[in-house]
């Protein structure tokens, strides 16, 4: 059985409840490109991440939660203003973040397996 939870959450909105519901706890959110009916990212990087972060999922610290966030369209994606780049100051997809922290992994980041597990696993 996972030591954590996760949830899947789709915009802004769905992420700032799932986060809201869980004060507290370690939070680590993965954000990345919406994915259409095949269940593939418009975003190539996403693609391309997301087994990597999915295979260190076993080193999450037990008792956190791992929100997996899908950030719109990449019309809303490229918009300045769209509330993940305003106010949580995202740069880039795919970012995993250690909610509350400094700890950010941006793009190519994410596809360095070495790199997510020591966010999964430092304090």
């Amino acid at each position: 059985m996972a030591q954590y939870e996760e949830v899947s959450v789709h915009g802004y909105e769905e992420f700032c409840k799932a986060v809201s519901e869980r004060k507290g706890k370690d939070i680590f959110a993965y954000f990345s490109g919406d994915k259409d009916d095949q269940g593939k990212s418009w975003c190539p990087d996403c693609v391309t991440a997301e087994p990597v972060v999915r295979g260190q999922m076993t080193h999450l610290p037990e008792g956190s939660v791992f929100i997996y966030c899908q950030v719109g369209q990449r019309a809303y994606w490229k918009d300045p203003k769209n509330d993940f780049k305003k106010t949580l100051k995202l740069s880039g997809v795919p970012t995993l973040l250690r909610y509350g922290t400094p700890q950010k992994l941006v793009e190519d980041e994410c596809l360095k397996s070495e790199l997510v597990r020591m966010m999964f696993t430092e304090d």
